[in-house]
């Protein structure tokens, strides 16, 4: 999948090159074709030294709202870390981003990063890129192209929680492609194919201009080396890349086989996007070409960084125990935790889940295939109820004056609640509310992107108290979800008996206490809480063949936290039994509450044609 590209209309440099780098891969390490830097250059200052003093490791992360920069050394220990904002744009169902705003978000975080950690451009030895499986469109030089309905020539991103293309999905899965058995029966309007198609069905002039579809995380490698080189986890996850198929080809230059040559063509004919096949699926991105069992992603999406970078974070075994635990990480799943959240899981053999994606062959780790479950909104949700709530502003203040964010505060609100209510437990105190957290649609395992939230026992109460109230039943809501995806991936032959989180709200207690006691497994928390930078630098770390592979690299650079528990006290088991089975009423009678509505809707369109045609006729009939 490589090409080479001739130019960039955002040019500020990355890192500035005191010597030659190789490219940035997981799969093989090859000589950037760029001349554009790879180093950031300290205090103004050059030096020739080919042999670094330390060895660190770099990693990117672009998130939904900031770029991120982290430098680890060989432990895997944070030196330092910084971020810079970017813009976003939302208009409805449509969220877009930048490019070019990204790239220069990067540059001042790196050099952030740099300053703050005390490290030299020389000591870095490699650098990895994680970010949003978002989708960047640009030109044959590299340069934005607008996918935004508005024509700005700097939106050329459309992000991942876009739910633009609801009825494009729609209408590949009406198709039933054998492909969508790998993304969990259907495909999400959070994949690229559906948004491809939108962009094709509203934008024809962009659609022509545009000579490469990326993936954000790609692209980035892409415009640090100018190497077109794709990941096997954007281009199977995101993309319909049947990457196992690739990797155990036989015979592909004479076999027609989709399974044979990785792309099903007859899959993008029929669901009208057969110009993306053209040249060797050039815009989309050609064969890998790597050898089997290796990893093959320059870069990785960003909820896969993070598993890399937590998944081996377990407390250190004594060597009986390890040989008898070879298995226990298929045992594990991750929880990445940040606007959405991710849930990884890895097994030997390929499982089809109902509703959630995969199976994806190395995708994650290599020569596993990943399952991975997800919630479109929960940090997003978590902000949006409580930044809507009229008591926000001021309990905003007083967390501030408390030097305590603001989760801080109203966890300590809660336990006062608990005190004063003389409540058992502070998960007892929302007894009379319930939530269903789909406010961004079902992602997992019900894959329902049409799914709407729900919150059962308002009332017209509006002090900081009820905002407590009201945020610790979301945040139980969304820890029933990933009860939900867990007992669904367990039922479908997945065995997971150990959680490990990581992600912004990872850091959070009381989220991932009532995650521990609603699941009822341990909670894993990782020591360096930046899990997904770290993932990214031990992209680096491979790519600087410091490692062999990258589990060795995991293994060496991850490392266990703390451990929560579910709680011992049958009640909270009791209480939160019961308060799940009303997680999955309030679905069930959404989805006959749909039913009745349209059935109402059939009926009133049945009598609009009726009046229509009588008018037509010369007659006239009123509806009372």
């Amino acid at each position: 999948m490589s090409g080479k590209r001739t130019g960039w209309s955002d040019t500020a440099p990355l890192l500035r090159q005191h010597q030659q780098q190789h490219h940035i891969s997981i799969s093989n390490t090859r000589r950037s074709s760029r001349s554009s830097p790879l180093f950031v250059e300290m205090s103004g200052t050059t030096t020739t030294a080919t042999v670094p003093l330390r060895s660190i490791f770099l990693g990117v992360d672009v998130g939904t709202g900031s770029a991120r920069a982290g430098l680890f050394d060989e432990s895997g220990k944070l030196l330092g870390s910084a971020s810079s904002p970017i813009q976003i744009w939302k208009e409805g169902d449509c969220v877009e981003q930048s490019s070019t705003d990204i790239w220069l978000a990067i540059c001042a975080a790196v050099k952030s990063a740099c300053s703050i950690a005390n490290v030299e451009g020389k000591e870095v030895a490699g650098v990895g890129f994680a970010a949003t499986c978002s989708l960047v469109a640009v030109d044959a030089d590299g340069s934005p192209v607008s996918v935004s309905l508005s024509g700005d020539s700097r939106r050329n991103i459309i992000v991942w929680m876009d739910h633009r293309a609801v009825k494009q999905a729609e209408k590949i899965n009406s198709f039933n492609s054998p492909v969508l058995q790998y993304c969990g029966g259907a495909l999400s309007p959070e994949m690229q194919p559906p948004k491809l198609l939108w962009v094709k069905d509203n934008l024809q002039e962009s659609w022509s201009m545009v000579f490469r579809w990326m993936d954000l995380s790609d692209w980035l490698s892409y415009r640090a080396t100018g190497d077109d080189t794709r990941s096997l986890c954007t281009t199977v996850c995101k993309w319909t890349y049947l990457g196992h198929a690739h990797m155990q080809q036989m015979n592909e230059q004479n076999s027609r086989d989709m399974e044979a040559c990785g792309w099903d063509d007859e899959f993008w004919e029929e669901i009208g996007l057969g110009d993306l096949i053209d040249g060797h699926h050039a815009k989309i991105g050609k064969e890998l070409g790597l050898m089997p069992g290796t990893p093959v992603g320059t870069s990785l999406i960003d909820a896969h960084a993070g598993g890399v970078g937590t998944m081996e974070s377990v407390p250190d075994l004594d060597s009986e125990v390890k040989e008898c635990e070879k298995d226990a990480i298929c045992r594990r799943m991750v929880l990445v935790c940040g606007t959405s959240t991710c849930h990884m899981a890895i097994s030997q053999s390929k499982l089809f889940i109902p509703g959630v994606w995969g199976p994806f062959w190395s995708a994650m780790v290599p020569e596993y295939w990943l399952t991975e479950g997800g919630q479109s909104a929960t940090g997003a949700l978590l902000d949006y109820i409580i930044e809507n709530h009229v008591a926000s502003p001021h309990l905003a203040n007083r967390a501030a004056s408390q030097k305590i964010s603001l989760f801080g505060l109203l966890n300590n609100i809660l336990e006062s609640m608990m005190r004063d209510q003389k409540s058992p437990f502070v998960a007892a105190l929302t007894k009379d509310t319930h939530v269903l957290p789909d406010f961004h649609g079902n992602r997992s395992p019900i894959a329902d992107p049409k799914s709407k939230g729900v919150i059962c026992g308002f009332t017209l109460d509006t002090s900081e108290r009820q905002l407590a109230l009201l945020y610790l039943a979301i945040v139980q809501g969304i820890a029933y979800g990933t009860r939900h995806i867990v007992e669904h991936c367990n039922a479908h032959g997945h065995n997971i008996d150990t959680l490990l989180a990581c992600g912004g709200l990872a850091k959070n207690k009381l989220f991932i206490q009532e995650h521990a006691d609603i699941i009822g497994c341990p909670i894993i928390l990782p020591r360096e809480s930046e899990s997904v930078l770290l993932g990214a630098a031990i992209l680096g770390a491979v790519a600087s063949k410091r490692y062999s592979s990258l589990r060795e690299a995991m293994k060496a650079l991850n490392a266990a936290g703390q451990v929560i528990h579910p709680s011992k006290d049958p009640r909270v088991k009791k209480y939160h039994d019961a308060k799940y089975k009303i997680f999955h009423e309030l679905y069930e009678r959404q989805i006959s509450q749909r039913s009745i509505i349209a059935e109402a809707l059939k009926w009133l369109t049945v009598s609009v044609s009726r009046l229509m045609n009588a008018s037509s006729g010369g007659k006239f009939l009123f509806l009372v």
